[in-house]
């Protein structure tokens, strides 16, 4: 009796973390259907941006005075639960130069860690990470010699795989233009460069961000499919082996009773 019991206590203990499983596995899938959207109009941005910056560069250019300090940004997760997704990221990644990662579960896998900003659980919160990441990156700035710059590449989940993406400083004078005249302009060439390189380090990292958010809940569901396939064939195993003790102790009883009537009968 005291086996059933014991399993009687399993069993539902199990079906409770099941249904644990099954509510992250549909807030997973929710929070991919909104930033569906998100992603889309924020990859637009960025592609027009990218245009806008193709033409200019190919038409004034802008010589570079200060040397580059080079920095990795690494958008990783800040919830755990995703399968290897971290480790993927950081595999992919380059391990020369320092880094500023964005999540928690980020911060023991790195050794050249400049900064750890913690990283968006869901869709409303990239906005205030985002800030926080550019301010960062304004403080690094800042603390550098008036000769030197930062070089900023951005590593995080695409798609498909890992997307290394080149932020700052804006792609050298191209060979081709999207138009064949050049582009009017209310700025001098070097003020505009600047601010459209503000312009564009914001949209690109909003869309990282929002990539690499969709990515990790795509991991995340996968995952929780898994689990909750290996949860089901336990419960499953554990609910055989609950009946075949119960069919036992059922025999046993009839056999007791049949004893019974033997002996009285006699």
């Amino acid at each position: 009796m005291s086996k059933q019991l014991d399993l009687q206590a399993t069993l539902a203990s199990l079906d409770e973390i099941r249904g644990i499983m099954s509510a992250m596995k549909n807030l997973a899938f929710m929070e991919i259907r909104k930033l569906s959207g998100f992603l889309s109009a924020q990859q637009l941005a960025v592609k027009s941006i990218e245009r806008a910056a193709a033409d200019f560069m190919h038409f004034h250019g802008v010589e570079r005075k200060r040397k580059l300090v080079e920095t990795a940004l690494l958008i990783g997760s800040e919830r755990g639960l995703c399968g290897d997704f971290n480790e993927r990221l950081v595999e992919t990644s380059d391990h020369e130069i320092p880094v500023i990662a964005i999540g928690s579960k980020l911060d023991s896998r790195l050794e050249k860690r400049l900064a750890l900003i913690e990283g968006p659980n869901v869709a409303e919160e990239v906005e205030s990470v985002l800030t926080k990441i550019v301010d960062r990156l304004a403080m690094l700035q800042g603390a550098l010699p008036e000769k030197e710059a930062l070089g900023i590449t951005a590593y995080y989940h695409g798609d498909e795989a890992v997307t290394k993406r080149r932020l700052l400083p804006l792609p050298e004078k191209t060979a081709e233009a999207a138009y064949p005249y050049e582009p009017l302009l209310y700025l001098e060439p070097f003020e505009f460069y600047e601010k459209l390189s503000g312009h564009y380090l914001y949209a690109a990292l909003h869309e990282a961000l929002c990539s690499s958010l969709m990515a990790e809940n795509r991991y995340r569901l996968d995952h929780m499919e898994n689990a909750i396939r290996q949860m089901d064939k336990r419960i499953e195993r554990l609910k055989q082996h609950y009946n075949l003790l119960r069919q036992e102790e059922i025999t046993e009883e009839i056999e007791v009773i049949m004893l019974s009537v033997d002996a009285l009968s006699r």
